[in-house]
């Protein structure tokens, strides 16, 4: 999506098949075997077609001045590998008439006059037999009742290309009187799927030109970069009468992995192909970078990078990483990066109407970019209705990591009342200890789900706190752990060595020594 938000829509949507007669494959067969006895083989050269396809695209500028290029691999579960490629053209060289349309794109039988290039649309860009007359074709399926080809083949015939729905374009197919037998079926220029000359006259494979009107194929592509592993259903079974089968004990999750997927990831192939590149930039806040360095280098010389902003060679688009709304500053600051332009420092992103705010989540305030809103709120003012103040803290604390309230030390005024109430019964007039208690509980929740109250910039809650306060809630936990009287009385069990033992040991730890008792 970085590309198209620096390039614009997508021009050509082109998907290229492996080729099993490929004569770089069937010249390297040993007698007796087929392609698919040669996964590593496939690999081999399917890489091999889409380094030179991209060769052709952007270096010998087949379409013209290429902007952007991305293409994916896919694997099918049965069948050969193959490929999709989405291009974005330089301003100069944009499809956007049909007559442009025709010159890169044709939906029609080549005439006899060039046989190679006619060979090679009958035997790779003819989709069919297709329709009513063939119901058992993999492109039938139902739908309103009838059974129709998936794709809408065959197209009607059409003397000039045209714009359609959606400026979705509809290639010429000029209704010449000339029929192909494919598979004993009769077809014609309606049951072409669009081709680039040039490119299927080189390749001699499945090579689908399509010229693209809408973003739709970006989202499509990039379901196939991020999908993830196939999944597959199976049952194994001995001979004889079915058993009952329970299902959930016999749930597999299972991976699919094609002999051809397997090779192209043994040889270390990449999955998809992106120019120019983009890459994640990291967003931190000032000083908390992640700064890089050899183990041999001197610590004397390391460049002091800022983190701000770092020019490199132009070719590498950044697009900033995402941040969670309970990662506090740093997800405000994502937010300002993605709505101011041409920001010059992270005192910059602060600044709002000439005046720079305390922290970005102020920014992202007084900007409009964070709505105040009271979902906080109303379920805090739910609960102190019914709750005890000991509950109320554990929401307290869950609401700050998960809801993120724009301003939690208004929230924490709001609600401290009833957050203290036990404790300010116990302690009648002792604010300090009140709010000592109060802040420890919220902190000790805070710390099981991994946050402290300095996150959320209450760390002024913190007052000097007892001994008990300040320690570990592990600890805490296991010193008011009861022990059980068996094990306070065990000691008098024990026999000569494990007492030897035990002395030992407990010595160590009276007197703070360290060691390895043995017995």
């Amino acid at each position: 999506m970085a590309l198209v938000q620096k390039y614009g829509k997508p021009d050509l949507f082109i998907i290229i098949t492996c080729n099993p007669n490929w004569a770089e494959i069937k010249d390297e067969l040993a007698p007796g075997e087929k392609a698919q006895d040669r996964p590593d083989l496939l690999a081999r050269i399917f890489h091999a077609k889409l380094t030179l396809l991209r060769k052709q695209i952007r270096e010998k500028k087949v379409f013209g001045e290429v902007a952007a290029m991305i293409n994916v691999v896919e694997f099918q579960k049965r069948g050969l590998p193959h490929a999709h490629f989405l291009i974005i053209l330089k301003p100069g060289y944009k499809i956007t008439s049909p007559e442009k349309f025709d010159k890169y794109v044709s939906a029609e039988i080549p005439s006899t006059e060039n046989p190679h290039m006619r060979a090679a649309v009958i035997g790779h860009m003819m989709h069919g037999p297709c329709g009513p007359a063939f119901p058992d074709c993999a492109c039938m399926q139902t739908k309103n009742g009838k059974r129709e080809c998936s794709k809408a083949y065959p197209k009607n015939f059409r003397t000039f290309t045209t714009n359609g729905t959606d400026s979705y374009p509809l290639y010429r197919r000029r209704d010449t009187g000339e029929k192909i037998v494919v598979r004993k079926g009769k077809l014609d220029n309606r049951s072409v799927v669009p081709y680039n000359p040039y490119l299927l006259a080189m390749f001699d494979c499945h090579l689908n030109v399509e010229v693209c009107s809408t973003i739709n194929a970006v989202k499509y592509l990039y379901k196939y970069v991020y999908k993830g592993h196939d999944r597959v259903l199976f049952n194994v079974k001995s001979g004889g009468a079915a058993p009952l089968v329970d299902e959930i004990h016999r749930y597999q999750s299972g991976r699919w992995v094609s002999p051809p997927e397997a090779a192209w990831r043994i040889f270390g192939f990449n999955l998809f192909y992106v120019y120019p590149p983009v890459q994640p930039l990291p967003v931190h806040t000032p000083n908390n970078q992640m700064i890089s360095f050899a183990a041999n280098e001197d610590l004397a010389t390391v460049d002091k990078k800022n983190g701000w902003k770092r020019r490199d060679s132009g070719i590498v688009i950044g697009r900033v990483a995402h941040a969670s709304p309970g990662e506090g500053e740093r997800y405000y600051l994502r937010l300002l990066l993605a709505h101011v332009r041409s920001p010059k420092s992270f005192e910059d992103l602060k600044t709002v109407n000439g005046v720079c705010c305390a922290s970005y989540q102020e920014a992202a305030l007084k900007t409009g970019i964070l709505e105040q809103d009271n979902a906080a709120e109303k379920c805090m003012d739910e609960a102190v209705n019914v709750e005890m103040p000991n509950a109320l803290r554990r929401l307290f604390a869950t609401i700050l990591i998960f809801s993120c309230p724009n301003n939690p030390a208004e929230f924490w005024e709001q609600y401290y009342s009833a957050l203290s109430e036990d404790f300010a019964k116990q302690y009648p007039g002792n604010d300090a200890k009140i709010l000592q208690l109060t802040a420890g509980k919220v902190e000790q929740f805070l710390e099981g789900m991994g946050k402290s109250l300095a996150h959320f910039n209450l760390e002024h809650l913190h007052i000097t706190q007892e001994i008990t306060m300040q320690g570990n809630r592990d600890i805490i936990d296991a010193l008011n752990a009861p022990i059980p009287l068996l094990q306070l009385a065990s000691r008098k069990l024990l026999n000569v060595k494990q007492r030897t033992a035990y002395k030992a040991i407990m010595n160590c730890i009276k007197n703070w020594h360290t060691g390895v008792p043995f017995s």
